[in-house]
């Protein structure tokens, strides 16, 4: 049975789907490149100034590997900026200036990125890090909604809104609500391709709270499964 006739008999019966029928349990790593298509840096600006400065690079490269492990790779002028997350433990450096910062992130999952970022769902997201709650099928897209969050133990009461493609099992768009209860951004994932026989979006459009235009990236260039070596993480 598909996924979507399992959820509508789901939730004919009542019975919410859980969104461990939703992950990519085959994606164990996966690289890209994040190219900035068009930006405006006034509108961003409106989301926080910190989301701004992460939005400042037109081009990244991205490696992620489970769990929890990103490598982010940057050029700034005549700079090369690496940032690492491993596990709990995020890292900046700028080999030319011989600078580096690490920081214990591990309760501060508002500084932390990962594949959800991405629109991208794995199954150590769902393990000890965010809850889940479904929410309804969504009768115009077709899409199941959830209400995502963080466990109680990080105290922290961001929420996002996910709606999940069922059948390619990514987020198509996500609404992040700040800890205060106010929508802060919505992202738009879109035109998936699949790659090592996972689905993975290759478009994000954010807006800000006011609903206007704030950034469109394209994701070109992926690779899944080929093995990421674990040094490629080191802090």
């Amino acid at each position: 049975m598909s996924i979507i006739a399992t959820t509508l008999a789901a939730t004919t019966l009542g019975l919410a789907p859980s969104i461990d029928d939703y992950v990519q349990s085959s994606l164990k790593d996966v690289s890209f490149t994040a190219t900035v298509a068009k930006s405006s840096q006034t509108e961003l600006k409106k989301i926080n100034n910190d989301f701004a400065a992460a939005y400042r690079f037109n081009k990244t490269s991205v490696m992620l590997k489970e769990p929890f492990k990103l490598r982010m790779e940057a050029k700034v002028e005549d700079m090369d900026i690496l940032f690492i997350v491993n596990g709990g433990t995020k890292a900046y450096k700028i080999p030319s200036r011989g600078l580096s910062k690490k920081e214990n992130v591990s309760k501060a999952p508002g500084k932390r990125q990962t594949a959800f970022d991405f629109g991208m769902l794995t199954p150590a997201l769902f393990n000890n890090y965010f809850s889940a709650k479904f929410v309804r099928e969504d009768r115009r897209t077709g899409m199941t909604v959830f209400d995502v969050t963080y466990v109680s133990s990080l105290k922290d009461k961001t929420r996002h809104r996910i709606w999940v493609d069922d059948s390619k099992k990514f987020v198509s768009r996500r609404e992040w609500y700040g800890q205060e209860g106010f929508l802060k951004a919505t992202f738009e994932y879109s035109n998936p391709t699949q790659v090592g026989g996972v689905w993975v979006p290759t478009s994000l459009t954010v807006k800000n709270s006011e609903n206007k235009f704030s950034r469109r990236m394209s994701y070109t260039n992926f690779k899944v499964n080929s093995g990421l070596s674990e040094s490629l993480f080191s802090l």
